[in-house]
């Protein structure tokens, strides 16, 4: 799954780990998201919409 969480999180000027915290996760399932190694849960997909308030699918987008 593409996903537009590395440029949001830049824009704010937060690190992996700042982010983590923020979403009560680990730096490294923050790497492994922005990486496309790992899909969030539906709740942390939510969550992740709410922090940068958009929607899901502005962040996520399906991989072909």
């Amino acid at each position: 799954m593409k996903n537009h969480l590395k440029a949001l999180r830049a824009e704010r000027g937060w690190s992996q780990a700042v982010l983590g915290d923020y979403l009560s996760v680990s730096r490294q399932t923050i790497n492994a998201i922005e990486a496309g190694r790992y899909d969030p849960s539906l709740p942390l997909a939510f969550k992740i919409a709410q922090l940068f308030e958009k929607k899901i699918e502005d962040i996520f987008e399906a991989s072909e």
